[in-house]
């Protein structure tokens, strides 16, 4: 059996570096076994996505008829919790444990958040759908309980998730930082796809039984695949724990990490770009089958080009960034492909032309993959390397709360032009074109301010690279002279772990 195991990861660490190029970033000390294997928290995050946002959407309304509305404030709940991602990455940077571990203890909270939440979700729904056997109890009960679920998996997702990709970067060097994010996002989109394909499987037919068993066993499965991550990930560190060390507080860390810098350009430029992609998420299947009559099973596999164009997107911004580009370059190439992509998919109804929908929706997830991890890793350098979960928190707050907020406003911009008089008379696009149109001023937004950022940056690197120059020693001075000795060393004082952090 150990030799079978042994032939099996020999096989996969030969094929992933030539099949994902991030892959190549295991060494000797962190060899790729144990970074796929940390890996697993990402699919559990997947899996709870797909199982809050498709699935159950689609059995509360269907299955199970609850009112779309009050579906719509279930699913956004979990979204109160994406503002405290920052200083949950905070606490995770400054925490002191008995056993020296910094990150562990988050991702276990995080992981007993989703465990609770999806124990109590299947009853809560069967008693807010008013299920026969459970007709005798109140409805605030059942709208209660489902509430607490959603937002409990909710604070979990964000937790992990959180604290996990912190983990991820403290394991690898600062270069291979942007090979790690590609690889754990890509295995995100991977247990994505699979849970999707699992609970359909496991749903059909669908009876509430199955609901529960499905619901339930989502919530041993992420347990068994979270402790299964972070088994022997984090060293544990007994100085730390023994030597008492001060802190300040997250608003004065805050405010070091947005001071000096471009950060706060870089987070309105995350807002900007992730609405302009993610608004049309939910509108896309819709629009390919009214407008260009599209039938349900391909609708449904422009969730998959959607994918594949995101994981080309994060492949590609891999290998460029391990070759040296700027993150805010890639970003804006990912910002600038949405634009055509945008425009191809508006054409597309118009012209009656279901081959320009699936090109456009392909270039969107490639420019939504570019961008996404062009800013992760511009905002991970954006911090002290003590500092990294705070600005992994600070993207993903700003990232997840957009996305939301991009997903309701579209969603309510259709019905309003679906809702107004004469609606009946307008061509089948009318109420999909404003919020791609939208998506589009959105995007070139987000274009001017990261050229705004990126001009800013250079402005910074020009005064600091002055400042070193007269920082410098005059070589030319006699040796008696004791300006050298008592000149600072060239380049000024570095940073703590020799990164330029002005952003």
């Amino acid at each position: 059996m150990t030799g079978l195991r042994d032939t099996a990861l020999r096989k996969i660490q030969g094929i992933a570096p030539r099949f994902l190029p991030f892959a190549d970033v295991a060494t000797e000390a962190v060899p790729l076994s144990r970074l796929l294997r940390l890996s697993l928290f990402q699919v559990t995050v997947g899996m709870a996505l797909v199982l809050l946002v498709g699935t159950l959407n689609r059995v509360m309304i269907v299955e199970l008829g609850v009112p779309a509305t009050l579906v719509a404030v279930m699913i956004s709940l979990p979204l109160l919790f994406a503002p405290f991602r920052a200083f949950i990455g905070y606490r995770s940077d400054i925490h002191r444990s008995a056993l020296g571990w910094r990150r562990v203890p988050y991702i276990w909270k995080g992981t007993m958040l989703q465990f609770g939440g999806f124990a109590i979700m299947p009853f809560a729904l069967l008693v807010l759908s008013g299920f026969e056997q459970a007709a005798h109890a109140p409805a605030w009960i059942g709208q209660a309980s489902a509430a607490l679920a959603f937002l409990l998996v909710g604070a979990g997702v964000h937790t992990v998730q959180t604290v996990g990709l912190a983990l991820a970067t403290d394991l690898v060097e600062v270069e291979d930082q942007p090979k790690v994010v590609g690889l754990m996002y890509v295995m995100l989109l991977v247990g994505m796809i699979v849970s999707a394909l699992v609970f359909g499987w496991l749903l059909d037919p669908y009876a509430p039984g199955k609901l529960v068993q499905v619901v339930q066993g989502a919530a041993v499965v992420t347990v068994a695949l979270n402790i299964l991550a972070l088994w022997k990930q984090e060293p544990r560190d007994r100085a730390r724990a023994s030597r008492v060390e001060t802190h300040p507080e997250f608003i004065d860390a805050w405010r070091l990490f947005v001071k000096g810098r471009t950060a706060v350009g870089l987070l309105v430029v995350i807002a900007l770009g992730t609405m302009g992609f993610g608004m049309a998420d939910v509108l896309l299947e819709p629009y390919g089958g009214q407008v260009l009559d599209l039938s349900v099973a391909v609708t449904t596999r422009l969730t998959a080009v959607l994918a594949g164009g995101s994981l080309i997107g994060f492949a590609v911004a891999s290998k460029v960034l391990l070759d040296g580009a700027a993150p805010e370059q890639v970003a804006w190439w990912g910002t600038l492909i949405g634009v055509p992509a945008f425009a191809l998919i508006i054409a597309a109804g118009p012209l009656g032309e279901p081959p320009m929908f699936v090109i456009g929706t392909a270039l969107a997830g490639l420019g939504a993959g570019l961008f996404g991890h062009g800013t992760l890793t511009a905002t991970m350098r954006a911090a002290p390397r003590a500092q990294v979960g705070l600005a992994l928190g600070a993207w993903g707050a700003v990232q997840a709360t957009a996305a939301g907020i991009a997903v309701a406003l579209g969603g309510i911009i259709r019905d309003l032009v679906v809702a107004l008089p004469g609606s009946e008379a307008f061509r089948p696009e009318a109420p999909y074109t404003p919020v791609f149109g939208l998506e589009l001023a959105l995007l070139v937004a987000a274009l001017v301010v990261l050229v705004a950022v990126r001009r800013k940056q250079a402005r910074l690197s020009q005064t600091m690279s002055y400042s070193r120059r007269q920082d410098r020693p005059d070589l030319t001075a006699a040796p008696s002279d004791p300006s050298p000795r008592e000149a600072r060393p060239i380049g000024g004082e570095p940073h703590d772990d020799g990164r330029l952090t002005a952003l």
